[in-house]
């Protein structure tokens, strides 16, 4: 669900990063990623702090980012209560995907993608080195942002003569 309000789009971030401390080195790895990149992020481990009211801040993370990112991994998807509220708040605000506000990133091999999180286009960052997740994950948040992925070079002609 985008916020516009007289063609001005009023969410207050980009991305918002939903993860659970087992999965915090890849939480802060991705919002790094996506702020060096330009984008607006928000990140329980950096903007929660002291004095803040953690309930309101997440109302404010689920109802105030253009996207969610759901960092998966199996202690995600098993033992966070928090995170489980957190992406089928989103999901629901956005069950048909048109606004691409739910991104699943998936940080860990053979991590099952249960329920409706099966029919919500993702990314899969397990077993890439570095260069190759962050490639992914920003090619992903463009296309989260853009709606649209198309290749930056020309493809190659699939006939042959040979």
């Amino acid at each position: 669900m985008e916020f516009l309000v007289g063609g001005l789009d009023l969410s207050e971030w980009d991305f918002f990063v939903s993860y659970t401390s087992d999965d915090l080195d890849w939480a802060t790895w991705i919002a790094w990623q996506l702020e060096s990149a330009g984008y607006t992020v928000l990140i329980q481990d950096w903007d929660f702090v002291g004095g803040s009211n953690w309930i309101n801040q997440m109302q404010r993370a689920v109802t105030g980012a253009a996207h969610t990112i759901a960092v998966l991994s199996t202690k995600y998807l098993s033992a966070s209560k928090f995170g489980a509220a957190e992406w089928q708040a989103v999901w629901a605000q956005d069950p048909l995907g048109e606004s691409r506000r739910l991104i699943p990133i998936v940080v860990e091999l053979k991590c099952p993608r249960p329920g409706l999180l099966q029919g919500v286009v993702g990314v899969d960052l397990s077993g890439l080195d570095e260069a190759a997740a962050e490639s992914r994950l920003l090619q992903a948040a463009k296309s989260a942002v853009v709606g649209r992925v198309k290749p930056v070079a020309k493809p190659v002609f699939p006939g042959s003569l040979a």
